[in-house]
């Protein structure tokens, strides 16, 4: 038998990891809910992640519809001039 260890630290394998995503784990915190896997020194979460199709890195979806994060109500338009 063939092992590849993904998480040294609780000698978590690929096998292990894949067979709690089948099972609904979705995300590294899930799968380190389900068998330790990412809670100790964190080397592992990246090889999670790509075990989990999301690469090292994954895509975030935007804060706003177009808009700057940090803009004020005035960049966003939502005040008006006041009448004198």
């Amino acid at each position: 038998m063939n092992r590849v260890y993904v998480c040294s630290c609780f000698g978590i394998t690929e096998q292990q990891v894949k067979q709690h995503a089948d099972n609904g784990a979705c995300t590294p915190r899930q799968i380190a809910s389900a068998c330790k896997a990412g809670t100790d020194c964190g080397s592992c979460v990246r090889r999670i992640q790509a075990l989990l199709g999301r690469g090292a890195y994954p895509r975030r979806e935007p804060a706003g519809q177009g808009e700057p994060v940090l803009a004020g109500p005035e960049e966003r338009g939502e005040f008006e001039e006041a009448a004198v």
